[in-house]
């Protein structure tokens, strides 16, 4: 990948390898962290590259006002850190996918032209898909007027974009509040809508070779699926398929409301979502508490034989990986390898590992991810 910023934006760390060279050198340093669990010369590795450049199809950016020399006029700019953590400008970016590379100089000149979109602005957001569905968030530091509305609305009708104003205590949402998308998971296709503010996975290809890697080595069956950390249903709704029925949980409101709205693009009916944390979960399924979110949910009807986890960076709390360790099968998708390590040591005291795997969801960082999946002793 060529770009005009490697060595100065602290955005791509490892920005002095090749691509392939970056790769390995993240596969070395995760078998040499997981060596005292794993035997690599019997569990297989199996590593999802991303794409070499423009992958990312979330990113954000600060805006940068400096005065021209010359004709004395305020100019706005793109800024990043730079590696000493200070701003550093920039007119694009080669790891932001093609729509949103397109889009970025496009659009700061038209925001240049008027101060009434452009005065005060701090930051903007951009959120697209593989069907060139683009969501913009603009973020400002100043209360946005009608002026600004109507101006924002004729931005979003030149390009055309969805755009959305956000100010303290100020959210504008002028057309929509998503982005539309489509994947294409083990030729077949299933839809989904991904909200401005909502988790979204950034690499939508590394996302896809993700959830298949997960379908091929799971195995149908006529038993039920619990899943911990479901976010918007991004691995729920194709893993659904494999099941006979899903419970599903999440503590995130918004993507609670985007996993049901998901379910109904795929006119999928055999999931279950529930607003709780995993912490809450278990109590309620060793029935410590009892929760009014789950009164018209019967646990003990549920046969669960798979668990499926997707935590964040702090991995699982005690009681969530306990309650693991009785399923007969686990999968366990992990965006920080130190904690994955650290519950492995207690998941491997019943389990066995059959499949590691390595998703470089951000290339040229230091970040990558991870998959395992397990099966009782």
């Amino acid at each position: 990948m060529q770009c005009d910023y490697f060595a100065s934006c602290a955005s791509c760390t490892l920005h002095n390898m090749s691509y392939d060279e970056q790769l390995n050198f993240k596969i070395d340093r995760e078998k040499d962290r997981f060596k005292d669990l794993i035997d690599f010369s019997k569990t297989p590795l199996d590593i999802i590259k991303s794409k070499e450049s423009n992958f990312r199809n979330r990113a954000e950016f600060r805006i940068w006002w400096e005065k021209d020399e010359k004709s004395g006029k305020d100019i706005l700019s793109y800024a990043m850190n730079d590696f000493d953590k200070n701003i550093l400008q920039i007119n694009s970016c080669s790891i932001v996918s093609p729509k949103i590379a397109e889009l970025m100089p496009k659009l700061l000149e038209e925001l240049q032209k008027d101060m009434i979109l452009s005065f005060r602005l701090f930051a903007i957001e951009f959120l697209s898909s593989s069907t060139d569905d683009i969501l913009i968030t603009l973020i400002y530091h100043k209360k946005l007027e009608d002026e600004w509305i109507s101006l924002a609305k004729t931005l979003e009708t030149k390009f055309p974009i969805k755009i959305i104003g956000r100010s303290k205590k100020q959210k504008i949402v002028l057309s929509k509040n998503f982005i539309e998308e489509s994947l294409n998971i083990e030729n077949k296709s299933f839809r989904f809508n991904y909200e401005e503010n909502g988790f979204t996975q950034p690499n939508t290809y590394v996302n896809i070779k993700m959830i298949e890697w997960v379908l091929n080595n799971t195995k149908d069956s006529n038993k039920d699926l619990c899943e911990l950390y479901c976010g918007g249903g991004n691995f729920t709704i194709p893993l659904s398929t494999k099941f006979n029925k899903v419970l599903a949980t999440e503590i995130s409101k918004t993507s609670i409301k985007s996993a049901l709205k998901n379910c109904e693009l795929n006119n999928i009916s055999n999931i279950k979502f529930i607003r709780m944390s995993s912490e809450e979960f278990v109590e309620a399924l060793n029935e410590v508490r009892a929760f009014n979110r789950l009164k018209n949910i019967d646990l003990k009807s549920y046969d669960f034989d798979t668990i499926f986890m997707d935590p964040p960076r702090s991995g699982l709390d005690d009681t969530t990986r306990a309650l693991a360790k009785n399923f007969e099968n686990i999968i366990y998708i992990s965006c920080n390898p130190e904690t994955l390590h650290r519950d492995l040591k207690e998941l491997i005291k019943t389990h066995n590992i059959l499949r590691f795997a390595l998703f470089d969801q951000f290339a040229y960082s230091e970040h990558i991810e991870s998959g395992i999946i397990l099966k009782r002793k």
